[in-house]
């Protein structure tokens, strides 16, 4: 795995939980993180490579600042900023470091992106800002709620099934898909030792 930076510890799974990883106001506003590219909405989902079923949702805002909402992820990191399910400050190698966390041997990261206006992608930012930290195993349902508010999204079912709401985001006209395959070891320790040794061997 391609790991860029190391905090003291790394917690993943589905959404299954709400955490408590919460950074002040200032530390966002000193994170906020402007990306040169167009404004995009992006939905990851997570899905599981042994029956195909959809793990988790999140979605990418570029507007004025690109973020991250990640409902009740677990995924707790140094680099990191998060508050109220929302993560701030994503450059591209914290971007690249998120997505690949979540693809290992028992998952895969499906990303479908789309261009939308620069008052699509700020209507999106207030609404993840607004929407607080999710409920355990409701992340599909967060995420589907927001985009039914945003004018273009209509058609996206309400719905508590990451890979039904994939599905429906697929059909939007102008949504381009990868898919992110990796196959580190489902013990995220072997993966940290890997990377701890790269980052030892880089600074020699």
């Amino acid at each position: 795995m391609r790991w860029f930076i190391l905090g003291c510890a790394v917690l993943l799974s589905a959404c299954t939980a709400v955490t408590d990883h919460y950074a002040s106001d200032e530390v966002i506003k000193n994170s906020a993180y402007v990306h040169d590219g167009p404004p995009v909405l992006a939905l990851y989902t997570m899905v599981n490579n042994r029956h195909g079923a959809g793990e988790h949702s999140a979605l990418l805002v570029n507007g004025s600042q690109r973020v991250v909402f990640d409902p009740a992820g677990t995924l707790v990191h140094d680099v990191l900023i998060e508050k109220d399910d929302v993560l701030y400050g994503m450059t591209p190698p914290i971007l690249d470091f998120y997505t690949r966390a979540h693809a290992r041997k028992s998952f895969h990261v499906v990303i479908q992106e789309i261009e939308v206006s620069p008052e699509t992608a700020e209507l999106a930012f207030s609404l993840v800002r607004a929407n607080g930290p999710v409920t355990s195993a409701f992340c599909a349902s967060a995420t589907s709620n927001i985009l039914r508010q945003i004018p273009g999204f209509e058609s996206i079912p309400q719905t508590m099934r990451p890979n039904k709401l994939r599905e429906a985001f697929g059909k939007l006209p102008g949504v381009t898909e990868q898919a992110l395959y990796e196959y580190d070891d489902d013990d995220k320790r072997v993966a940290l030792r890997a990377f701890d040794a790269a980052l030892v061997a880089a600074q020699k």
